[in-house]
């Protein structure tokens, strides 16, 4: 198999937090400082993260800059996006958050039920079962602890 992402160590992770905030504050700077507006700024960094994305797959090896920009990109457009719901049409934080936590629980709980299904051979029958009762569990979890978390205003 083809590795096209770097190893995950600690370096990893310091470099995915500061190129994280250096792209968020540059889009703070064209969207503020260069007056381009929430709507310019998320349309110019979805353009740039099409763009490294299209790169990043045709690749057939790491190649750090191209990673890197798509990883950045990626962080920088769902956070233009949620303050364009958020700001612009006046969406509460906790829908947006939630219909994204679906969405990426629907590509993960994908990803696992393969895994189940055809890498570990759980069967269909199997893989159900333990996906139902993991969504379950999650689901209990989250209204369980709902009552402890502070609205955001």
């Amino acid at each position: 198999m083809l590795n096209k992402v770097p190893e995950v160590t600690i370096y990893f992770w310091i470099i995915k937090i500061l190129c994280t905030t250096v792209g968020e504050s540059f889009a703070d700077y064209i969207n503020e400082t260069l007056g381009f507006g929430l709507t310019k700024t998320t349309l110019l960094f979805s353009a740039g993260l099409i763009i490294a994305l299209v790169a990043q797959f045709r690749l057939n090896r790491y190649v750090p800059g191209i990673y890197w920009l798509a990883v950045v990109l990626i962080s920088v457009v769902g956070t233009l996006l949620t303050d364009n719901l958020t700001d612009g049409h006046g969406v509460p934080l906790w829908i947006s958050s939630t219909v994204f936590a679906v969405l990426l629980a629907t590509t993960v709980g994908e990803t696992a039920a393969d895994y189940l299904n055809e890498t570990l051979g759980f069967g269909l029958t199997w893989t159900t079962v333990v996906m139902t009762v993991m969504t379950v569990v999650l689901l209990l979890v989250q209204f369980r602890t709902r009552a402890y978390v502070a609205p955001v205003y």
